[in-house]
């Protein structure tokens, strides 16, 4: 077999051996869909213009120079091959042509209108390659007034969606979203479609347009706020933590500062559970804090009333109070302490990617979804162009 994104003759067969994708996208999202592929063990050709795909200098973007890695491109493009070619010109459509007729799968996140400009529309290009399914994902959709409209996952899946107005009170700035986070969420989503779209094809013989835009995805990750909005025409608000209306379920911190999320969404059944295992079970006689209806209506008092019992105690004494008195929690953790979480490890959350130079193998996080009888180990990241854009299908 030839070389492909997520497999060698070492490895388990993959959920999408044999499945030919070929990714025409930049930046983040369309990049992770086509890279879970891979990592679920498609042959994944990145097809890259002259001066690559603009995250492989993520790093130069933002000022850092002598970078040895990028890890945000290594993450959503191991395993796969790169080609160069210009779509633009005739020679390079021609070629494009070429791969998209080998392919079962088309991955973009170009606008519309430039896909158009290049004889690469969904209805085009469909019309040339009836079994393709044809993935794309655009900010804001395919109809509607702003198509074409830019606006990465901070704009479309995060501000326009509601997302990031309601992650804080009223009148809050929101703070800004983490690079790639609904990218990922995004690519993620596609990547559901086109198994899906796969399924439906051994049915049909047919292929297809699938698509996801980041504006959709954003919402249908704060469904149930705005569901509750049009159902009801109010959602509640977004406090802090200390006005949370859910004192147990609620962030709070140690004696040396570690921090820890109560998880008491059962309140009357884990209230007693907290008192014994802070040794406060006389708060328990008090009428404010009787009930879960009362608690909510005291919950500055008991929030603060908790601040200061949870404060007698260093965090590995607390939570292992916690544990014994079967308290749920979760610890806060940093990146580096999810690094070093013996769960993040045990989870299955990291692998390992050895260069095919010879450099030292590196760790990286893995995708997120695993399969029995495969075991992923992930394929080197391509240098740009470093592989010929004829290939053989497998």
């Amino acid at each position: 077999m030839t070389k492909t994104g997520a497999m060698s003759d070492s490895r388990s067969v993959g959920p999408l051996a044999g499945v030919r994708v070929v990714e025409l996208g930049m930046w983040v999202a369309a990049p992770a869909a086509a890279g879970l592929c891979a990592d679920w063990g498609a042959d994944v050709i990145k097809v890259e213009p002259p001066d690559g795909d603009p995250q492989r200098s993520v790093f130069a973007a933002l000022g850092v120079r002598d970078q040895v890695g990028v890890p945000p491109f290594e993450m959503d493009n191991r395993g796969k091959r790169s080609v160069i070619l210009d779509v633009r010109s005739d020679e390079g459509r021609q070629a494009f042509e070429e791969l998209l007729a080998q392919a079962d799968v088309f991955v973009t996140n170009l606008r519309p209108a430039a896909l158009a400009r290049s004889g690469l529309s969904p209805s085009e290009v469909m019309a040339r390659h009836g079994r393709l399914i044809y993935a794309s994902i655009t900010a804001y959709g395919t109809e509607g007034p702003d198509v074409d409209r830019p606006g990465y996952d901070i704009g479309a899946f995060y501000a326009r969606s509601g997302v990031a107005a309601t992650l804080v009170p009223d009148g809050e700035y929101p703070p800004a979203l983490r690079s790639g986070f609904g990218d990922h969420f995004t690519g993620l989503s596609l990547a559901a479609g086109i198994a899906a779209k796969l399924y439906e094809r051994e049915r049909t013989g047919r292929g297809g347009h699938v698509t996801t835009s980041l504006l959709r995805t954003g919402m249908y990750a704060l469904s149930w706020d705005i569901g509750i909005e049009l159902r009801f025409g109010r959602r509640e608000q977004t406090r802090d933590r200390y006005t949370s209306g859910a004192p147990l379920v609620n962030c709070y911190r140690a004696a040396d500062g570690r921090g820890f999320w109560l998880l008491c969404v059962q309140a009357d059944r884990h209230w007693p559970k907290v008192l014994a295992a802070i040794d406060r079970q006389e708060l328990g006689d008090e009428e404010r804090f009787s009930s879960a209806a009362e608690r909510r209506r005291h919950s500055a008092e008991l929030i603060s009333v908790l601040d200061a019992a949870f404060a007698r105690f260093g965090f590995d004494e607390l939570t292992s109070r916690f544990d014994d008195a079967d308290v749920w929690w979760a610890p806060i953790n940093t990146i580096a302490d999810v690094i070093a979480d013996p769960q993040a490890r045990g989870a299955g959350g990291f692998v390992t990617i050895d260069p095919d130079d010879g450099t030292t193998p590196f760790e990286v996080v893995n995708s997120p979804v695993d399969f029995e009888g495969y075991r992923f180990e992930p394929g080197p990241v391509p240098s740009l162009g470093e592989h010929d854009p004829t290939f053989p299908r497998p």
